[in-house]
């Protein structure tokens, strides 16, 4: 039990920077000061050209969408899967209602074991494809990896739980909370944070070229 009370206190700790660390970045980048752009606007730009490309990119660029449909797929069944075994599994649930004072419907666990072996098996996909592929290995650094890991690492040891392995289950309970305090920890310091930078990176790329008059 010991073990398990320094996992539920390395959460809540982890918890804690990953909100001041993701505020950190989010402040910085709002506070950073743009050279002024003296050119003459070709288009309006501002929010709604913003909106415009959050959208259109999310949906991917109209001239790869053929060649990358494999790959959204993947991506977006990956982070489905995902979201699903955190806000979808009772036990899950049961926390958040404890953090957040509401609850909801669950999914039984079955679905959510079969959600969270095919999201491993997708993230599986994914590394082998970074370590093979000529660019995507050239390109990839050790925050590639390390994302990957805090990403993947949960869901295997959650699926490890009612395996046993021969360990007690609040052993196999701490283990879990340990590797999702990691994910936490790197999270807003790594390419996870990509989770809610895509939005701003998105958005003012958007911003930017429709008033320069590219085509977006």
């Amino acid at each position: 039990m010991e073990l398990l009370e320094i996992a539920k206190t390395a959460l809540l700790y982890s918890f804690f920077v990953m909100i001041a660390g993701s505020a950190w970045r989010l402040i910085g980048i709002l506070l950073h000061k743009d050279k002024p752009d003296h050119s003459e606007p070709r288009q309006p730009g501002g929010l709604p050209a913003a909106l415009k490309v959050i959208w259109t990119r999310s949906l991917g660029a109209p001239d790869f969408k053929k060649e990358n449909f494999h790959l959204k797929t993947l991506g977006y069944t990956m982070h489905i899967g995902l979201f699903t075994a955190i806000l979808l599994f009772k036990p899950h649930i049961e926390n958040w209602a404890a953090f957040l004072g509401i609850g909801w419907p669950g999914l039984p666990d079955v679905v959510i074991y079969v959600v969270g072996i095919a999201t491993v098996g997708i993230l599986l996909i994914m590394l082998y494809r970074r370590l093979t592929h000529p660019v995507l290995k050239l390109i990839s650094n050790f925050d590639d990896y390390m994302s990957w890991f805090v990403t993947a690492l949960p869901l295997v040891t959650g699926l490890c739980i009612p395996l046993g392995f021969g360990l007690e289950e609040d052993t196999l309970i701490a283990i879990h909370l340990f590797s999702v305090a990691l994910l936490m920890l790197w999270f807003p310091f790594g390419k996870l944070a990509h989770t809610y930078m895509i939005f701003l990176s998105r958005g003012t790329t958007g911003a930017i070229l429709e008033r320069r008059g590219a085509r977006t």
